[in-house]
């Protein structure tokens, strides 16, 4: 009696699957199993397939794919369908990999483990090379040379099939089910938390906190290759002093993780006898540690073995098909999460090392100043921006504080800044006043982008001409006077002695790189002893969804919070306010906003204490000073802004109100009624609740204002009789170079609560 009998009359079939091709051959008794007609078929795998549940059939390719990757028996069980999905019968299959008709050696074969894995590489080598092979002559896959891997083996029907039913609603089988339930579920949740990890320390903790499906391990390593060698990256359950003789192993020991290295292939050791049979010498390191089951899987990465991974039991562990599988599945997604973590730690470490060379190094020491800058790199993947600041020592022993923003959150960006930043120096250094340094700067920027192309007929795909923003001050410690060029940046904020932070605007032209020879106005501030000058990107403002308005009052709120202290800890708390672990606890109201670079210098001058005289307190006063062209008319309402602002918690609101009106008035009688640009200067002094405003504008006109009687038709005439009703007192004096018109607002005490 021939074997294909005996084999029919069990109800056992005999089928071969060349995955390579997509061909299946079976005999009769496989064909009618699977609902094929009884007869040796030759079909492909899709047909197979449309006859298979199709859960069942994952399952099936899964351990198919294990199989051969180990050189070990793949075991599945299948329900059969009809064309309505109606389940059939349910059939036991067991299919071994075999190559050149002749079985794979699997991990467990025996004692050539080398050889076997010196097999493996050479045949994996050649597989590369016949597939590169195919590609470029264009043959189909499966016309390959001799010597692909084929499944082979045995069909079963179940004695006890399940009842029929949809295939959609047949449950799996109940040996089985509670075991897929679970392992779907936890490697579910094991890859969500490993893609979830950024640092190699928390995939770590990760891989240490897995409670897999039925076994757990108790002891957990993880090596990596390194050259020639085999070290430790992490571990868990085991103590320090365990760790130490597996610290440094060489790949060509008989270790079993640096054999699994070598051939890519995973080891099991069911038992403590088989570890010190197969492996006597690593067996003396080994047995002192208590397991009795490991498992060293390779984590490999685009085909390539990056380490080990070592799951050790304190049981007997029988390493079934469906253990082995999920340990290969688990082995797969630590060795793609170890290798995004370690990307992620290169591009962190690379760009911030870029960052720190840009920026200077440290603020140069400023004799009566104060100097405080911080950068922080909130925005952009790779954590690198166009934001700088600048601190120059300029040859006449003044200082150039200087803070710009170009365009963009990529290396581009900061390779335009770190140029910006060194032309911006040169022309410092050469002693060119602050319009003119700008003015080279934008031709300078200009100028790279035309080098680039961008201005050519066909521009570089990925051209993208950038501008860049930036603010240049040049201070004279002595006195305390500002020299301030703009560059289409963020006006300046002057912080006051009573912990007022108040916007300073300033004349200002468009950024760089717009245009290649733009005019850039000057403003002229004094800075007093004690106040300060604040300097930022829009990254402090805007951060967490804030716009200008609402940025700027959340810097007064903590401006106001720290009166008194020194700069360092001032530019701390302003950056903890908007990038640090409480700054979500108040967003903007524009959430969608993302996050950005942030540059912040703050600016202090000091006031040296005389010989045997305590240091000065701080100027309590508020000062502002402003020039309304006569070409900028438009200006005036920044003047009323900046005053309101000054006014802020003035203790009656409707003075606040009549003292913008007498402004607005004031500003509008030089610029109707003079040739000359309006100079105005209001300052607040006294203490809080019984303060004095005093309002100045001057001209370069002589000529003294009267108070006049208008008609009742009259559109003029009526600005003095509202200064001198609205106002507590006011007047008029001569300059020599023209006249000034001043007036005076009395606090009112504050109201009895």
């Amino acid at each position: 009696m021939r074997t294909e009998e005996v084999l029919a009359a069990v109800g056992t079939g005999v089928w071969s699957w060349d995955t390579a091709s997509g061909t299946v051959t079976m005999d009769a008794e496989a064909a009618r199993l699977v609902g094929l007609p009884e007869r040796p078929t030759e079909t492909t795998v899709a047909a197979v397939r449309g006859r298979c549940h199709g859960v069942d059939y994952v399952e099936m390719t899964g351990a198919m794919d294990l199989a051969r990757a180990e050189g070990t028996v793949a075991e599945a069980q299948l329900r059969i369908v009809d064309e309505r999905g109606t389940v059939l019968r349910v059939v036991r299959t067991r299919l071994r990999p075999f190559r050149d008709e002749q079985p794979v050696a699997g991990e467990q074969g025996g004692p050539e483990e080398e050889d076997a894995g010196r097999e493996g590489r050479e045949e994996a080598g050649r597989e590369g090379r016949e597939e590169a092979a195919r590609e470029e002559t264009g043959r189909e896959e499966g016309d390959g040379p001799a010597g692909e891997v084929v499944m082979s083996g045995t069909v079963q029907e179940v004695v006890e099939p399940l009842p029929g039913a949809s295939a959609g609603t047949s449950p799996p089988s109940p040996l089985t089910s509670d075991w897929r339930l679970s392992r779907e579920a936890f490697l579910l949740d094991a890859g969500r938390a490993l893609a979830e990890s950024r640092g190699t320390d928390q995939v770590l903790r990760v891989a240490a906190s897995l409670s897999m499906p039925g076994f757990s391990p108790d002891g957990m390593a993880v090596f990596g290759v390194e050259g020639n060698r085999l070290t430790v990256i992490g571990q868990h359950g085991y103590r320090p002093e365990d760790e130490e003789p597996f610290t440094d192993i060489s790949l060509d020991s008989e270790y079993p993780g640096a054999v699994a290295v070598r051939t890519g292939r995973a080891i099991y050791i069911a038992g403590r006898e088989e570890y010190r049979r197969r492996f006597p010498e690593a067996w003396q390191l080994a047995r002192r540690l208590g397991r009795r089951s490991w498992a060293y899987v390779p984590l490999i990465v685009a085909g390539r073995v990056i380490g080990v991974w070592l799951a050790a039991f304190s049981y007997p562990a029988p390493f079934t098909p469906d253990e082995r599988s999920v340990l290969t599945t688990v082995a797969r997604m630590l060795a793609q999460a170890l290798s995004r973590a370690h990307v992620h730690e290169s591009e962190r470490e690379l760009s911030a090392g870029l960052q720190r060379s840009l920026m200077p190094e440290e603020v140069p020491p400023t004799p009566g100043m104060t100097v405080a800058a911080r950068y922080v790199p909130t925005g952009g993947g790779l954590e690198i921006g166009g934001d700088w600041y600048d601190v120059i020592t300029l040859p006449s022993g003044k200082t150039a504080v200087v803070i710009g923003d170009v365009q963009g959150h990529d290396v581009r960006a900061a390779g335009l800044m770190s140029q910006l930043r060194i032309a911006i120096r040169a022309y410092a250094s050469e002693g060119h006043h602050p319009d003119a340094v700008l003015t080279r700067a934008s031709r300078f920027l200009t100028q790279l982008n035309k080098r680039e192309g961008f201005e050519s007929d066909s521009p570089p795909e990925d051209a993208d001409p950038r501008f860049a923003t930036c603010l240049y001050i040049k201070a004279d410690p002595a006195t305390g006077s500002l020299t301030i060029a703009r560059a289409g940046h963020l006006d300046p904020a002057m912080g006051v002695g009573d912990g007022t932070l108040l916007v300073r605007p300033t004349e200002g032209g468009l950024p760089l790189g717009v245009v290649e020879e733009p005019d850039y106005p000057v403003t002229r501030l004094v800075l007093e002893p004690g106040e300060l000058m604040m300097l930022c990107s829009d990254g402090l403002i805007e951060t967490g969804g804030h716009d200008l308005e609402t940025g700027r009052d959340r810097l007064r709120r903590v401006f106001a919070g720290h009166v008194g202290d020194d700069l360092e800890t001032l530019a701390d708390a302003l950056i903890d306010a908007v990038s640090g672990p409480h700054s979500h606890a108040t967003p903007g109201p524009h959430a969608e906003r993302r996050e950005d670079d942030i540059a912040l210098v703050l600016l202090r001058r000091d006031q040296p204490p005389r010989e045997g005289e305590p240091a000065a307190a701080p100027a309590l006063g508020r000062h502002m000073h402003l020039t309304v062209p006569q070409a900028e008319q438009q200006r005036t309402a920044d003047a009323r802004h900046e005053l309101r602002s000054m006014l802020f918690d003035w203790t009656t609101p409707t003075q606040v109100d009549s003292a913008e009106l007498v402004l607005s008035e004031l500003i509008a009688n030089v610029l109707l009624h003079t040739d000359s640009d309006a100079a105005i200067s209001a300052d607040v002094t006294g203490p809080r609740g019984n303060r004095t405003l005093r309002v100045t504008v001057g001209d370069a006109d002589t000529g003294l204002p009267h108070l006049r009687h208008p008609g009742e038709l009259s559109s003029s005439g009526r600005g003095l009789f509202l200064l001198q009703e609205l106002s507590g007192e006011w007047g008029t004096e001569p300059t020599g170079e023209g006249k000034e018109v001043w007036c005076e607002f009395h606090e009112e005490e504050w109201p009895s609560l």
